[in-house]
């Protein structure tokens, strides 16, 4: 099975480096320096258990990688406009596209059933480009539970959360080869693997997990666990996480989160969630697809969601005094 990872940062690098050790003919889209790393010295990727180094074709164009049986896309959301102008030369009439992403993705409504089946999302897809270069019938649903981060160029580092590893789901929740043939690369690789036949649940419930404390890591510049250390600040956490799951319950998904043991994790995370990487080193953020587009479904339904409105919008100015977000 040919697979090209496109983003081989700390997710597609950290896939694609377990990938070409298991034997899967595996290739990487990268740019600048990580991409020069990559070709010089092979991609590095450290766990807790050791490090693994591997030679895999990478390049900065997908032209020179050919056609694939599957590509995996772990982009930061920003980026989609330029994965969709760029990823037809990976693709044949049947290759399958898995998005691992953060967030509601671009597909969300495609094969959703009932009023709301094959409307398309804007703002994360502005133009509908992915809608008409992808298209949502190669799209395959992606949910990454590791933390990871890129300490240098070329070198991947898992932080924690390996076991939870990676969950791929059709939108219409059918098992299809496809998507059997994605999770068998992934168990020859020894990458945690699970087939969900309902993904869009998922999504919303790593979405909550997230928000839990991602708007607060982002305002503080702290650790997930600062931001559970006073009362204030976790009632505000527990705030948000109820209105996001009443607009997820108006949205046809049903959660049942244990919201205390949320708080007792977080407590003692130590890890900086990735929109924060992402502000400190100055890259664009995921505030569309993590935040804006929870909102515009809050909207659509008719959900109320004053603490989220307020958060998102200091969050919103944050990003734009620095120039990672658009005015």
């Amino acid at each position: 099975m040919r697979i090209c990872v496109l983003g081989a940062g700390s997710v597609g690098g950290y896939l694609a480096g377990f990938l070409a050790q298991g034997g899967i003919d595996v290739s990487v889209v990268a740019r600048g320096p990580h991409l020069d790393a990559i070709r010089a010295h092979g991609l590095r990727v450290e766990t807790p258990d050791g490090a693994i180094a591997s030679r895999l074709p990478a390049s900065d164009n997908p032209t020179d990688l050919g056609k694939q049986d599957a590509v995996i896309v772990t982009v930061k959301a920003p980026a989609l406009p330029d994965v969709a102008a760029r990823i037809a030369p990976l693709l044949r009439h049947d290759t399958a596209v898995a998005f691992v992403m953060n967030g509601i993705p671009w597909w969300y409504f495609h094969r959703h059933g009932g009023a709301r089946d094959g409307q398309q999302l804007p703002r994360l897809d502005p133009g509908g480009a992915l809608w008409r270069t992808v298209g949502p019938h190669r799209a395959i649903g992606g949910i990454f539970w590791p933390a990871c981060c890129t300490p240098a160029p070329g070198v991947v580092r898992l932080l924690t959360g390996a076991g939870r590893g990676t969950v791929f789901g059709e939108p219409d929740g059918t098992p299809t080869p496809r998507i059997a043939a994605l999770a068998d690369a992934f168990r020859a690789a020894h990458l945690p693997v699970t087939i969900a036949s309902d993904i869009r649940t998922l999504i919303w419930q790593k979405l909550l997990f997230n928000l839990s404390a991602g708007p607060m890591c982002v305002l503080t510049e702290t650790p997930v666990f600062a931001t559970q250390t006073e009362e204030a600040l976790i009632a505000c956490s527990t705030r948000m996480v109820a209105e996001a799951q009443a607009v997820a319950r108006a949205m046809g998904i049903k959660l049942d989160l244990d919201m205390a043991q949320i708080i007792a994790i977080n407590k003692h995370l130590q890890h900086r969630p990735s929109i924060l990487q992402d502000l400190q080193a100055g890259r664009p953020m995921e505030i569309d697809a993590l935040y804006s587009v929870l909102l515009d479904m809050a909207r659509m339904a008719g959900v109320t969601t004053p603490m989220l409105d307020l958060l998102v919008a200091l969050i919103k100015m944050k990003a734009q005094a620095r120039g990672l977000y658009p005015g």
